[in-house]
């Protein structure tokens, strides 16, 4: 026998929905957004976009001074056009100090995501971790991508070392 929602039943699940896009909105928040550089056009398609490789940039959120470049495939076509295309996985990545560093708010936990981008329509994430080699006082950068099911191993690293001066803040 089916019952209609009762007003206390639907509250709840209005409640439960604002709490996880808030959750979601903050979370999200917290990580560094990307600049597009620049692309390159790799195959014509006739009909929507152009495959092609885009070169992003974005700022470590808690590093003032350091600068990320992702460079990743982009699904073109119709359905890259529309936003329904999977993105490759392969991703490249470069950071670099460009400027004098600081660190802006809390120390540094030893591993953290500090930038995160959909690569698919809802499954597949590009994800940035940066982790801190403290015995070598650098900042290392991690760039892989992940799935609800199954991520790929495929990887980049990079590394921006750190003057004897900087004494890099931990948790």
């Amino acid at each position: 026998r089916c019952r209609a929602p009762t007003q206390g039943t639907r509250m709840r699940h209005h409640t439960l929905a604002t709490t996880v896009i808030t959750a979601f909105i903050g979370f999200a928040g917290a990580l560094a957004h990307a600049e597009q550089v620049g692309e390159v056009s790799t195959v014509f398609k006739l009909i929507g976009a152009n495959h092609k490789i885009v070169v992003d940039a974005f700022d470590d959120p808690k590093v003032k001074g350091v600068t990320c470049y992702v460079s990743r495939a982009k699904t073109g076509g119709i359905s890259g056009t529309l936003g329904l295309a999977e993105d490759k996985a392969e991703a490249s990545i470069a950071c670099r100090q460009v400027g004098a560093i600081s660190f802006e708010g809390k120390p540094l936990k030893l591993q953290e995501d500090v930038f995160s981008e959909r690569i698919s329509l809802v499954f597949k994430t590009l994800n940035v971790v940066r982790m801190v080699d403290a015995k070598r006082n650098t900042l290392v950068y991690l760039t892989y991508s992940d799935r609800v099911i199954e991520g790929s191993p495929e990887n980049s690293v990079t590394a921006v070392a750190l003057g004897a001066d900087i004494a890099i803040p931990l948790k």
